[in-house]
């Protein structure tokens, strides 16, 4: 049907790019073209599990029960610590750059799907990469290793790019009636390969001048910011005008994430973390059946009792970070519009937000106070949130309550001087 509609438009003269590009859509909607929202989610969720799960290598750094938190264990804690924030902002910048990826790209065929999971596929990985990266940071094939995979993700979504302008029924429909479609490939390439670029210099440095090699990684998170403030600056203080973008849509891809984005990723790096926390419960807090049947006669209620304060704590992070997520989702109600610094500000948070797991578990293991006052503080810590919001809550109400009867009394007082100062009615 779509040739038939093609070989009939052939005598006339050809279709304006836009109406070719939606009747080849319309034809192949039936035929395996869908739209990428979904995709997009599928991606996010991904993205978002695996910039949160790189935590897990540090938590489970193997430290033995009766080795106190000295100096080399600080150490080495602090080095997968620093490597584990720069990995994590890492792959916040891998999670813009494929929603830039997919706001040029509207349509998606089995040839893009496939593309994008083993994109997903070599993001997986990721965190066994960190894991060399953090448990060796001074020998060269762990750095190299996590660099090569960030530039083959990089290429793969170049071959994405390159796939969907060779389709061009797939693209935005902006960019499709566009005479300069080279100008947005380039355009879109050059934010998706910045950070693989960077990468590849990364891996070669790797073998000769390590350092170097964490600067480079390091500039993958910072060098959009720090390029866009140079540009503020010698606007200022020049008074160059910054270049106006050939068309809306470019504009569009400079611009910051939507809201909306920002707002899905952080609720699934939250949702994930208070999901981790039960992992040190079903791995460190289920007896052994041996034990069970030894000391406690097969009764696995009283076995469990034992760990009762452990659930409790459990209970009590999990409402924390909840709260946090409560706090973060009120803050986004007043805002309308995201910045390139706020994006940056929330990267980081979520960053630390993710080494909850870490905190939980550091603070179970290397307690210099007993066990039970760390778990009732951590139990507290919650509650005395919800008491804190509540009184917050009272004083707002109060204030909002005065401040009512305050204008009330004032417009009482109007009303009676105006009375007082308009001439008397005359008497009929």
């Amino acid at each position: 049907m779509a040739e038939a509609g093609e070989a009939a438009a052939g005598p006339s003269p050809p279709p304006p790019p836009l109406l070719l590009g939606r009747a080849r859509a319309l034809g192949e909607l039936g035929g395996g073209t869908q739209a990428s929202q979904r995709l997009l989610a599928y991606s996010d969720a991904l993205l978002s599990i695996i910039a949160t799960v790189m935590i897990l290598p540090v938590a489970h750094t193997k430290i033995h029960p009766d080795q106190k938190l000295n100096e080399s264990v600080q150490q080495l804690l602090a080095t997968k610590i620093a490597v584990y924030l720069m990995t994590f902002l890492i792959v916040t910048v891998a999670w813009a750059a494929h929603v830039r990826l997919f706001q040029v790209i509207e349509l998606i065929d089995d040839v893009l799907a496939l593309l994008n999971l083993a994109c997903m596929m070599l993001i997986t990985f990721l965190p066994y990469t960190f894991s060399l990266m953090a448990s060796f940071p001074d020998v060269p094939f762990g750095i190299f290793m996590f660099s090569s995979c960030a530039v083959i993700i990089g290429i793969v979504q170049a071959v994405i790019v390159m796939y969907g302008f060779h389709h061009p029924y797939l693209l935005n429909h902006q960019i499709q009636v566009s005479e300069d479609q080279a100008f947005y490939k380039y355009h879109i390439l050059k934010i998706i390969l910045r950070g693989p670029t960077l990468s590849f210099f990364a891996a070669i440095f790797s073998f000769f001048f390590v350092p170097m090699s964490y600067v480079f990684l390091g500039l993958i998170t910072f060098f959009p910011h720090i390029h866009h403030l140079t540009k503020w600056f010698k606007s200022k203080a020049v008074g160059a005008e910054e270049e106006v973008p050939l068309e809306s849509f470019t504009f569009y891809l400079n611009e910051p994430l939507s809201k909306e984005r920002v707002e899905a990723f952080t609720d699934g790096v939250y949702a994930i973390v208070a999901t981790l926390l039960i992992l040190d419960i079903c791995e460190d807090n289920v007896p052994d059946a041996k034990e069970v049947k030894e000391k406690y006669h097969g009764n696995l209620i009283s076995a469990l009792n034992e760990y009762g304060p452990n659930f409790l704590a459990y209970f009590g992070s999990f409402v924390t970070v909840g709260l946090l997520w409560f706090v973060h989702h009120s803050l986004f109600l007043h805002v309308t519009k995201t910045t390139r610094l706020m994006g940056l500000l929330n990267n980081l948070s979520l960053a630390f937000i993710g080494g909850l797991p870490l905190a939980y578990q550091l603070t179970s293991n290397f307690a210099k106070k007993s066990h039970n006052e760390i778990e009732a503080i951590q139990i507290i810590v919650p509650f005395a949130f919800l008491v804190l919001r509540i009184f917050v809550r009272i004083a707002l109400m109060t204030i909002k309550h005065v401040t009512s009867l305050s204008r009330r009394r004032d417009n009482v007082l109007e009303e009676e001087e105006e009375a007082c100062l308009s001439p008397p009615e005359t008497l009929s």
